[in-house]
């Protein structure tokens, strides 16, 4: 039996065993204008969320082994549109990543990193898919035989790997911390942090959030909205805004800006997540 826990839709707990969705907690927030727009779902309720993940389990086999990890650049904005970019322009060579039946993984592939990041976030604790882990490259999927989640242990294995531009994914500011040290113990490498599934964070979170992190999303989360508006560089969107918390963030959220040809023109619609939390 696979086992697969995500936090998703409002950071409502999702338990997905065997193909099926066998647990739905309730949501954190009532509203996301993301889901809203692209799904329909005007309230997040348990109901709603079931079928919002039988959906993806159906689309694009979530959480089984006919899940399709690449994904082509549909010119929209966001995390891994970003680090899909950063792949395709060589800036980076691989980024850490989370995926469902492998746990933490390196990618080096734009269309994987869009596959993997762009479907599927706040992933808490999943269970090996042999078919899914067959499809990275040799010791790129941290630990095959649990799964396991470990974004620290993920940029250890890149260096292994002999990459030296890496980006890591983030939920938890405290791995961020480390991750800075370990950058320091290495000359020729560079760490590029990118936050995630950021909803929940506290106010002195989010402020270490901008003391490490290259980009990060403002997901639903009042106090990344709140320190960003003083101290991010620059941001791009309203609803779901996603902050350059540094020099090198705000260099890759501007190219990223620039092949899509600019800023989408406002619509009048900017209705944030319901509450901010």
């Amino acid at each position: 039996m696979d086992k697969h826990v995500i936090e998703a839709l409002g950071k409502a707990r999702v338990t997905v065993q065997d193909g099926k969705v066998v647990d739905v907690e309730e949501s954190k927030i009532e509203y996301c204008p993301l889901f809203h727009k692209h799904r329909g779902i005007e309230k997040l309720t348990p109901e709603e969320i079931k079928k919002n993940i039988e959906f993806r389990i159906d689309d694009f086999g979530m959480c089984t082994k006919d899940r399709v990890l690449r994904l082509k650049d549909f010119l929209s904005f966001g995390i891994s549109e970003i680090l899909s970019t950063l792949l395709d322009e060589n800036i980076i060579d691989c980024v850490v990543m989370v995926c469902e039946g492998c746990g933490t993984v390196l990618v080096t592939e734009s269309e994987l990193a869009q596959g993997v990041g762009g479907r599927v976030s706040g992933l808490v604790e999943t269970s090996p898919i042999p078919e899914l882990i067959e499809q990275f490259l040799p010791n790129h999927v941290l630990d095959e035989e649990n799964a396991s989640i470990d974004q620290v242990e993920g940029f250890r294995l890149a260096i292994e790997n002999g990459y030296k531009n890496i980006a890591v994914t983030l939920c938890n500011p405290e791995d961020g911390v480390i991750l800075r040290e370990l950058e320091n113990e290495y000359d020729d490498v560079n760490v590029y942090l990118f936050g995630v599934h950021s909803t929940g964070l506290s106010t002195e979170e989010a402020e270490l959030v901008f003391d490490l992190y290259d980009v990060v999303t403002g997901c639903a989360s009042k106090p990344i909205r709140e320190v960003g508006a003083e101290r991010a560089l620059c941001s791009v969107g309203t609803s779901i805004p996603i902050f350059a918390a540094s020099e090198k963030g705000k260099e890759f959220v501007e190219l990223r800006l620039d092949k899509i040809g600019g800023p989408k023109k406002k619509t009048g619609n900017s209705r944030h997540p319901e509450p901010l939390i």
